[in-house]
This record gives C-alpha cells, sequence and structure tokens, in this order.
C-alpha cells in the first residue's frame, strides 16, 4: 500500500473516530480493519495507527492550532471531513516527520476526492496559515 493510500486510511479511521467515544477507539479499530476487502499489511497498519494515535494524543494542541489559523470559523461547525483531514495535517506537519508541502498536499488531494468543490481551497489556505504558526 502507498503512503497516500495508508494515509486515506488513517483519514477514514480518524472521520469515524469523530463519531464514537474515546474508549471505543479500540473496537472501531478492530472492525475498521476487519471490514477490509485486501488484508493491511502490518507495516501499513502501523503507520495508519501512528497517523490517528498520534492525532488523536496532540488534539488539542492540533485544534488550538487550527482555530487560530481558520479565523471566523468556530471547529465544532466545520464539516467533519474537513475537520479529519485538517487534523491529520496539522499532526503530520507539526508533530510527525512529513514535510510540511506534502502534508498540505496529500490533505488537498483528499479534499478534493472527498468533500465539497470549496475544501481544497479552504484546506490550502488554512493549513498555509498552520505551517506559519
Amino acid at each position: 500500500m502507498s503512503r497516500r493510500s495508508a494515509r486515506k486510511n488513517a483519514f477514514f479511521l480518524l472521520f469515524q473516530m469523530d463519531f464514537n467515544e474515546a474508549a471505543e477507539f479500540e473496537q472501531v479499530q478492530e472492525i475498521f480493519f476487519a471490514e477490509k476487502e485486501a488484508p493491511v499489511e502490518e507495516d501499513d497498519k502501523a503507520f495508519i495507527l501512528s497517523e490517528v494515535e498520534g492525532t488523536r494524543a496532540h488534539l488539542e494542541e492540533i485544534d488550538a492550532i487550527l482555530a487560530e489559523s481558520a479565523k471566523g470559523w468556530d471547529l465544532s461547525r466545520m464539516n467533519k471531513v474537513d475537520l479529519a483531514i485538517l487534523r491529520l495535517a496539522v499532526y503530520e506537519m507539526k508533530f510527525g516527520d512529513t514535510p510540511v508541502g506534502v502534508a498540505i498536499n496529500e490533505a488537498v488531494e483528499l479534499a478534493k476526492k472527498f468533500s465539497s468543490d470549496e475544501a481544497p481551497a479552504f484546506i490550502n489556505g488554512v493549513l498555509g496559515k498552520a505551517a506559519q504558526a
């Protein structure tokens, strides 16, 4: 599985987590991987889980960065797809080892595929500001 595909799966799992209690994370993760059509290799699974767990571990800091970068937007009213994409990208930029340009590009590509027509520009703008924070 490519890093892009693994990142897409991390986004899917993060998106699902937004609708479940934190205590249910292990169960949601088990169901997520069990429902995959093809088995996920261990190194890909480790990458996906490290992205998701890292994002969850830094969620307060990530949300603070997003709140500052998305002036005029209340995170609780933000589109859940966009929020999951933004959280993952900010985690990768600020706490992971993904280069800023790659994290932004991957987030924009996810937005093109899974969100509204306006989302790629919105996500690019917010992440551009977040990269400077």
